[in-house]
């Protein structure tokens, strides 16, 4: 018997990286994937606004018969994990968050840069979080307004797009010398599923020195891990199947895809 897909939802196209790894991790698995674009950006709003989406995402997934969760976003993992736990609590559900910890450990000059969007690092989840590693090592936060937004613009077009690449000179600038020097960062954690699409930009801009650290591939085998270790999956052998929903423009998400992933699918319009 064939088991339930899994749900994916972000506020936009940087769940995708999530996706990519979980697809890796379990490539016979089926997949449903929910782009809430219509209503993003989550990391400017407030905490409500994301609680409401994150159920009614939730709730339209659940309804599409999922076996488990995958929140791919840093934002609604902060805001809105303990809540749909506690309402779905036969639910396997898994959430995202800068990965500070496997930072520490890489960092050799004990400095360490974080982006992402005011509502994760303002966030009490994120918080305890940076509490209980404070004095281990010095992190630099940096609330990249408006960075997944040229992320999603630049899917639709050449990845190196100037304005990404001006948004990400503008986030790192601020945060101070980079490099393997005492007092300079040498570990960036991407903070938000959306900044791993922007890499290579990055790269180029802080050289080949830095440590990037994301979250998709802990996610993937955390995901694994809460699944039966017999489950049944799609064709044996072959790829699970992979439905695209986007609650803004579909055509957005086909893009970023077949840009990002390479894969050639439709997607469909969600009124939600």
């Amino acid at each position: 018997m064939r088991a339930g897909p899994i749900g994916v939802f972000d506020s936009g196209l940087g769940g995708l990286s999530v996706l990519q790894a979980l697809r890796a991790e379990l490539p016979q698995q089926d997949f449903i994937y929910i782009a809430d674009s219509g209503h993003a950006p989550y990391g400017e709003r407030d905490a409500e606004h994301v609680i409401a989406r994150s159920r009614a995402l939730t709730a339209w997934l659940l309804g599409q018969g999922v076996q488990a969760l995958v929140v791919a976003c840093n934002t609604a993992t902060a805001a809105a994990i303990d809540v749909l736990r506690a309402e779905h609590p036969h639910l396997p559900i898994i959430g995202v968050e800068p990965a500070l910890k496997p930072a520490v450990a890489l960092s050799k000059t004990g400095r360490i840069g974080v982006m992402a969007t005011r509502g994760t690092l303002g966030s009490p989840r994120f918080q305890a979080l940076l509490a209980s590693l404070s004095t281990q090592a010095e992190f630099v936060l940096r609330p990249c307004d408006g960075l997944a937004e040229a992320i999603e613009q630049a899917a639709a077009g050449a990845p190196s797009a100037p304005e990404l690449i001006a948004a990400c000179a503008r986030h790192t600038g601020a945060m101070g010398r980079f490099g393997l020097k005492p007092g300079e960062i040498d570990t960036l954690v991407l903070g938000c599923t959306h900044y791993p699409f922007a890499g290579e930009v990055l790269r180029k801009l802080l050289g080949p020195d830095v440590h990037f650290v994301d979250t998709g591939a802990p996610v993937a085998r955390q995901t694994r891990a809460r699944l039966p270790a017999d489950l049944p999956g799609g064709t044996p052998g072959g790829p699970g199947q992979l439905r695209l929903f986007s609650t803004g423009q579909p055509l957005a998400l086909q893009t970023a895809v077949q840009r990002w992933l390479a894969l050639d699918l439709p997607s469909a319009q969600l009124a939600l």
